[in-house]
């Protein structure tokens, strides 16, 4: 028995030194003097005071996260609805079809639906005149990518909800309406911020859909990064990468208190 305890401790480790590791050294080399991003020479901050005075890679910044927000808040308001509708009405024509629709983008590889965007918004271009690719043709895609996330988080959580509360609001004459803005709403408000934080999360760092969408001048994060490391790693990247893991890490660690949250 303690031999496999050894060897289930030691897979483990290994599982999550070959996953964080990486990352880890990262995290690290972004503190490194040396322009060479393999070799340390010393402990430095001037790759983080180059990185905040590069006004390229903030414009991309703070365009991702702009992108983000939005796309986020869309997500959340669609996700709420496609899965408050998925458990509270289980019968209604096209149901499956519907159910389908919410989870494809879960499981449908990311170029696809890169091609079947553009397609969509060239033909939109030619058709009506617009949206020109750009800032909204991200926000769109984004959107439409992350509803699934959002919608299975909120489904979830109206799955075992205690609909007594409800119904003794109504046995008191609320209105349904009235209902779900003061009962149902705050008690899978917890679900629907997970869902926000996550879509956030997809948002910032997608890079293979937005390629498909984004226009000429509308470079996101992930863009610029991508198109830096090509010409070679620069410390910058390093720096970059830290504060993405660290926003990433706490919107991860931040959703999955509040999917675990009791109101």
């Amino acid at each position: 028995m303690i031999g496999r305890a050894r060897f289930a401790f030691g897979m483990l480790a290994f599982g999550y030194a070959f996953l964080y590791l990486p990352i880890a050294l990262v995290i690290v080399y972004s503190f490194n003097e040396s322009r060479l991003v393999t070799v340390w020479s010393g402990f430095s901050l001037k790759w983080w005071q180059a990185l905040f005075a590069n006004e390229a890679m903030l414009d991309a910044a703070w365009l991702s996260l702009r992108i983000a927000l939005v796309s986020a808040t869309g997500a959340a308001l669609l996700g709420l609805a496609a899965g408050y509708a998925l458990v509270r009405a289980p019968r209604f024509p096209g149901r499956t079809l519907f159910s389908s629709l919410v989870v494809a983008p879960m499981v449908m590889p990311e170029v696809v639906m890169g091609i079947s965007m553009l397609l969509l918004f060239v033909g939109s271009e030619r058709l009506f005149g617009g949206p020109d690719r750009g800032f909204l043709t991200i926000a769109i895609a984004h959107t439409t990518f992350s509803i699934a996330f959002v919608a299975i988080v909120v489904q979830a959580r109206l799955a075992d909800f205690d609909r007594a509360l409800e119904e003794a609001a109504m046995d008191l004459g609320a209105t349904p309406w009235v209902t779900f803005r003061t009962i149902t709403l705050p008690l899978i408000a917890p679900a629907v911020g997970s869902g926000w934080l996550l879509a956030f999360t997809l948002s910032l760092d997608d890079l293979i859909l937005t390629q498909f969408v984004a226009g000429a001048q509308s470079q996101t994060l992930p863009m610029r990064v991508y198109s830096s490391v090509r010409l070679g790693v620069d410390p910058q990247i390093n720096v970059l990468a830290t504060i993405v893991v660290t926003v990433a890490a706490c919107a991860l660690i931040l959703s999955g208190w509040l999917t675990r949250r009791k109101v």
